[in-house]
């Protein structure tokens, strides 16, 4: 749970920064964003998951 929710503040942060930088208009980061939240309610979610708590413990590892 800790890990999804520092994801997801991440993802939020670096998002912002793309949006006020001029490189992601609006539009775009609407559809990604449905885009994730449609992929979230599929069956690959549990693979996605798993990879990302794995690349959180590689990365702790290092």
């Amino acid at each position: 749970m800790a890990f999804s929710v520092s994801a997801a503040v991440l993802l939020a942060v670096i998002v912002a920064v793309l949006m006020k930088g001029g490189y992601v208009r609006f539009g775009s980061m609407l559809a990604c964003t449905l885009f994730g939240f449609t992929l979230a309610a599929t069956g690959l979610a549990p693979t996605i998951n798993s990879g990302l708590a794995s690349l959180a413990g590689l990365i702790s590892s290092l």
